[in-house]
């Protein structure tokens, strides 16, 4: 044998065995996946491919290649038939297949026989329909709802953002003009802030929805320090720095902070900004110096901690900001997730936002606390608690409460009867009092982690020719439930279905309730058929794992043996919520089509022998729930590469015309840029609808603005219609919604959004960045 010729021979026998140990993995899984039910294509898929590694290490290339050619032509037809020409779900079935000819189609192009050519040529078209049909996936043909009108603009307003949500209200929506479909191509960057180093908690995230208060623009880091900016240039002010005490937190987020101007007052305190901290401190600060009010609780400060019982620091914090209403300041909290049963109590608590003392309490296992518990008591432990943004109603002396369910969450045996009332639940609040007015449940025992997270949007519906006050719900279920705010009385049908129960560990509801004349924003249930990788092999794991679960629709009984839970506990909707714009009656959405993959692990299980509770929560693994029969082991279905087993798109932004409950427009949302397999980011410029952490702000300058999507990349939309306009990077991923102010100094229009920014150095760090127009010339 000639020296020149051992390169080929090596390459020849490495291809060989590449082929023989693809082809050994297909045939075997499909063979798994037969046996469960699944599709017959793998199977004989994978023994092509071992026939065609045989026939290259025995020399009989040409016979190899005509193996594949057969190959790659069943596969394009199979792809085709089940995927159509959806670029991002042909990738796993034609990806790989191309890579893996890819000797084929080189032989085919130095010169080689007919066969070569011919499976080359095929290698080559299969490449051809995936770059087509990706390329037409990552198209949008916005399509407008037939009959809308667009009504007059509203006139801009003070052009201040006070709440989280702009208004009491949380409509997340401006009524500013200035920045238009027709200018906001135009948008440039005016000013960007930085903030860090900070201490790298594994779950913290820069979340704050900055408010704009005269001159004066409120930030908030993750750690609780306030900062007030200049709104024009970006300028630090002041900086009150909280020092919170980190010990078991595992998660640290300040989504926003809350603003109350003292009535007929002046001086020192007269305007003040709040912060209920991680740690489990309300602040009350000076609005123009940053200093603590003194005659707010105890320095400044109100401790939060008083009346909760918890084993350890760390397992309960505060998130989201007090809402506001009255003079008072009402104020829920977070607890860890899975734990055990009695974790600290999810009272609700109203404080003067002068004096910081106690005006009510909400413990709904105890009415007698609303004065607060006796001297060494607490209140009721493990009651659902609320942890996302709260809205409030003025006129109607109201505050709307989004609930938790009470813990741990995948184990209801031990709930009291007020927990089961008022869990997963939106409940109105007798602002003077605490009491109880009207509550509407989203999902009945819920053992989901279906918590209502999103903050519930309050506004005036004109439909058939009333104006109806109204609120809409969305939840992790991807359920809209459009409600009377004044009773809770469904204003659009909510019906209730059979829900199932084979494979449950104890008593369900029969039934559980749904919007049906409203978008189901969960996206389409997973199947087999729809389970997704970034290769053939781990879309062939993927399919596996499903067949070998319980998934019987929505509801599906967490128990002993795997189970899909769909959508997750990711949502659908988390806790940005909607933006409406009132004008237009149009609420703009950020949903994900999450797939958790359940089981409950019984006590008599080795393998949990020293499973104890941790402050660390159950996001991606083993949950304790001491005190139940049962740990919980609660994943995201991702593929072995890190990727959703649920076909793209996984995140998507919707417009919904509230006054028909008719979807105007929906769209994948982010592209691949910046993610890919094991983590690593893939630089595809390719829409995919990557998971989605934020939420949407609108104006009546016919905008819908948005980061959130992990691409790194904030972007505008027309209202109407969907089309983007607008899309720039920032430092890091969005889990935020964005804002917009007018200022008072220079009348322009700013588009402020908060980033987290890639860590380094051990540290974190994120980003404060504005937007506007650029200046006239």
């Amino acid at each position: 044998m000639k020296l020149s010729a051992l390169p080929q021979l090596v390459g020849r026998w490495l291809y060989g065995l590449i082929l023989l140990a693809v082809g050994g993995t297909l045939a075997f899984g499909g063979a798994r996946l037969i046996l469960l039910g699944g599709s017959f294509y793998y199977l004989p898929a994978g023994l092509a491919a071992l026939a065609a590694g045989v026939a290259v290490l025995m020399g009989k290339w040409r016979t190899g290649a005509k193996i594949y050619l057969g190959l790659m032509a069943v596969t394009l037809i199979w792809g085709l038939v089940e995927a159509g020409l959806d670029g991002w779900a042909l990738m796993p079935r034609l990806l790989s297949p191309f890579i893996l000819g890819l000797p084929f189609l080189l032989a085919a192009i130095f010169g080689g026989q007919r066969t070569d050519r011919l499976a080359g040529l095929a290698t080559a078209a299969v490449a051809a329909v995936l770059i087509v049909a990706v390329a037409a996936s990552s198209g949008f043909q916005p399509v407008k709802a037939a009959g809308r009108e667009n009504p007059a603009l509203a006139a801009d307003a003070s052009g201040d953002w006070l709440n989280l949500g702009n208004t009491q209200w949380g409509t997340t929506y401006s009524p500013l003009t200035e920045i238009n479909p027709d200018n906001a191509g135009k948008l440039d960057v005016a000013w960007q802030v930085p903030l860090g180093p900070m201490p790298a908690k594994p779950l913290s995230q820069t979340q704050v929805v900055p408010l704009k208060v005269g001159d004066h623009l409120y930030i908030c880091t993750p750690f609780d320090d306030i900062i007030d900016l200049e709104p024009e240039t970006g300028k630090i002010r002041w900086h009150y720095q909280a020092k919170p005490n980190l010990e078991g937190l595992y998660v640290t987020r300040c989504r926003g902070m809350s603003y109350y101007a003292v009535p007929e007052a002046s001086g020192a305190c007269s305007q003040r900004v709040y912060i209920a901290g991680s740690d489990g401190n309300l602040f009350a600060l000076d609005a123009l110096t940053g200093k603590l009010c003194p005659g707010f609780g105890e320095g400044g400060e109100v401790n939060l901690l008083e009346g909760l019982e918890q084993r350890n620091r760390g397992y309960y914090r505060v998130t989201s900001p007090a809402a506001v209403i009255r003079g008072k300041l009402v104020v829920g909290g977070a607890v860890a997730d899975g734990q055990y049963v009695g974790e600290p109590s999810g009272v609700i608590r109203a404080y003067d936002a002068v004096t910081g003392e106690l005006a009510w309490a909400w413990d709904m296992d105890n009415p007698e606390n609303r004065k607060g518990p006796k001297p060494g008591e607490f209140y009721s432990p493990g009651t659902p608690n609320s942890w996302g943004p709260m809205s409030a109603d003025e006129e109607l002396g109201l505050v709307y409460v989004p609930t938790g369910n009470a813990t741990p969450d995948y184990w209801g045996g031990h709930r009291s009867e007020a927990s089961n009332r008022y869990a997963s639940s939106v409940v109105a609040l007798d602002a003077e009092t605490g009491e109880p007015r009207w509550s509407f449940q989203t999902t009945h025992y819920d053992v989901w982690d279906y918590d209502v997270a999103s903050q519930p949007v309050l506004f005036d519906l004109r439909k058939d020719g009333k104006v109806i006050p109204a609120l809409l719900q969305n939840n992790k279920r991807g359920q809209l439930f459009v409600l009377d705010r004044s009773n809770g009385k469904p204003i659009y049908p909510v019906v209730e279905r059979p829900a199932p129960q084979e494979g449950a560990v104890e008593k369900l509801s029969p039934t559980q309730p749904w919007s049906p004349e409203l978008p189901d924003l969960g996206g389409p249930p997973p199947t087999e058929q729809n389970m997704w990788g970034i290769s053939a092999l781990d879309q062939l794991w993927c399919r596996i794992k499903f067949r070998e679960a319980r998934f019987d629709g929505s509801f599906t009984p967490p128990g002993v043996t795997s189970s899909i839970s769909y959508p997750g506990y990711f949502g659908g909707g988390n806790w940005a919520s909607a933006s409406i714009d009132t004008g237009r009656q149009l609420a703009f959405i950020l949903s994900n089509r999450m797939v958790n993959y359940n089981r409950l692990v019984p006590r008599s299980d080795p393998t949990i022998s020293d499973l104890k509770a941790d402050s660390a929560g159950n996001l991606g693994g083993l949950a304790a729930q001491e005190g139940t029969p049962y740990a919980a082991d609660i994943k995201f279905f991702f593929s072995p590469l890190g990727v959703p087993c649920q076909q793209p798109p996984v995140g998507v932004i919707n417009a919904v015309d509230l006054n028909t409950g008719k979807m105007v427009w929906s769209r994948p949302l982010g592209t691949a840029r910046d993610m890919g397999p094991l983590g690593i980011s893939s630089h595809l410029p390719f829409t995919i609808g990557t998971p989605l952490f934020g939420g949407a702000m609108s104006t009546a300058g016919g905008i819908v603005f948005t980061g959130g999507s992990q691409d790194h990349t904030f972007r505008a939309f027309d209202s109407e219609t969907g089309k983007l306009l607008f899309e720039a990077d920032i430092p890091g991923m969005s889990a935020t919604k964005p804002m917009t102010f007018r200022s008072s100094r220079n009348g322009k229009q700013y588009v402020v959004v908060a980033s987290d920014a890639p860590h380094r150095d051990g540290s974190a760090y994120a980003a404060i960045t504005a937007f506007a127009l650029p200046e006239k010339r």
